[in-house]
């Protein structure tokens, strides 16, 4: 079956356009309760939000839906996605849910769920909701409706479970910071965890006002942050995106670090302390870690020659999870920031990834570009072509013959991928190589092919 509601990350929209509309949202949290039922007799399900003003509006018909199926519900306000993740496991709870659009502008919002093992849920339980969702509502008796309540100390919960994850014999004093917290989920969390830390704190995008999340801050728009740590001479800068399960580094200089670089620098840390990248379970299994289809290559080759095999999975942190898990690896992430950990948080974590990374500057001595000298990015070109209506682009032979000359004319020193989009009718032809002159001329002569 394929699913006609939940996408790579839950359901996500405009508010007030089908799905995100109140309506539905209270049908979809009332289905997810009966899914539920049909293994426990008395659920109960965690739900927390970032800072859109729909949040509001959500929070309720989620609320609602879920006590109209006898579903229990504990409140945790505003709290980062992977805040939410932690909770629900330590709660011991049935579900977490987290009503967020991510990296999106205000004017979306989206719902997303955990299990109670604090991780991703597979297609077969949201095929099994959306199944659900096609049947006449079920109401609980009076007597079975679920109730309501607040957990206080939510946010402050999950602080200590971050400092928690930074090295017992380390401090951050004497290290300056700006946090840019995008105006969202993590504005007053991310900031007491590093101060709490010891460090100096300043911060940018934490003022949230249920309309400025994301916009012109973040991890998604990480220029706000380049100029905030030159303005301080801060050491360091951090930014999250809207629910903070994504990052982006920034050092003193002003250079901006990506999670490729990033999960490069987890692994070459754990390696040089005898760390692990493989969980126990996997016995003597050769060392690796999982990236995507998008990982730079230079990342690849670094990591070879660490004896570290580098695995990719689709694009989406799920799929990057759905690998380590298959795999028995620890470490894994994207570009894009989200990074995983999972002997540290089991989803993609912010500010827990942020403290891993000054872990491993403080514990060196080096700073983040002393750290990552040995890896110099590909330049990765990216051309979108639109296709026509009808247009078999897979069946093009002069695409074939195009593609096969580009990766004879790269050998080992490049790649080629070629995908189409999944919401508009584009191809996406990306050419990785070691000069950005030869990526530009390589892709080109690639999507030149698709034009008609």
């Amino acid at each position: 079956m394929k699913r006609q509601y939940f996408g790579t990350d839950g359901i996500r929209g405009t508010v007030g356009q089908a799905p995100i509309t109140p309506d539905f949202v209270l049908r979809l949290a009332h289905a997810v309760g009966r899914v539920l039922k049909q293994t426990e007799s008395r659920p109960t399900v965690l739900i927390g939000k970032d800072t859109r003003i729909s949040g509001y509006m959500l929070e309720s018909a989620l609320e609602s839906g879920f006590n109209s199926a006898g579903v229990d519900v504990v409140l945790l306000g505003p709290l980062p996605t992977p805040g939410v993740a932690y909770l629900t496991r330590t709660l011991r709870a049935s579900l977490g849910v987290v009503i967020s659009a991510s990296h999106n502008p205000f004017a979306d919002n989206g719902i997303k769920f955990f299990s109670a093992q604090g991780c991703k849920l597979p297609d077969a339980w949201e095929l099994a909701v959306e199944a659900a969702l096609e049947q006449p509502p079920v109401w609980a008796a009076s007597s079975d409706l679920g109730k309501s309540r607040r957990l206080d100390d939510a946010a402050g919960r999950y602080i200590e479970f971050c400092k928690s994850t930074f090295a017992n014999d380390l401090t951050l004093k004497g290290v300056k910071i700006v946090v840019d917290g995008a105006h969202g989920a993590a504005y007053q969390v991310a900031p007491k965890v590093f101060h709490e830390l010891g460090a100096e704190v300043v911060t940018i995008g934490c003022a949230p006002d249920g309309l400025n999340i994301n916009h012109e801050v973040g991890a998604t728009h990480p220029q706000a942050l380049v100029a905030a740590v030159k303005a301080h001479g801060a050491h360091y800068g951090i930014a999250l995106d809207g629910d903070a399960d994504r990052l982006q580094l920034v050092d003193a200089e002003g250079r901006l670090f990506n999670g490729d670089e990033i999960l490069y620098l987890m692994v070459k840390e754990r390696l040089s302390r005898g760390g692990k990248v493989v969980s126990k379970r996997a016995g003597e299994a050769i060392p690796g870690v999982v990236g995507t289809l998008m990982t730079n290559m230079a990342v690849e080759l670094a990591l070879k020659a660490s004896a570290v095999e580098l695995v990719r999975a689709n694009v989406g942190d799920r799929y990057v999870l759905e690998e380590l898990k298959k795999r028995g690896w620890l470490l894994g992430g994207e570009g894009s920031g989200h990074l995983l950990a999972l002997d540290k948080q089991s989803t993609g974590d912010g500010i827990v990834s942020a403290l891993q990374v000054l872990q491993a500057c403080i514990r060196s001595g080096e700073t983040l570009a002393e750290l990552l000298a040995d890896v110099t990015l590909f330049p990765q070109i990216l051309i979108n072509v639109r296709l026509q209506p009808g247009q078999d682009w897979k069946a093009s032979l002069n695409l074939t013959a195009a593609t096969q000359a580009v990766e004879a004319e790269l050998g080992d020193t490049g790649r080629v991928l070629i995908r189409a989009s999944g919401t508009e009718p584009l191809v996406r032809v990306m050419v990785e190589a070691r000069n950005a002159d030869q990526a530009q001329a390589c892709a080109q002569r690639i999507a030149d092919t698709l034009r008609v």
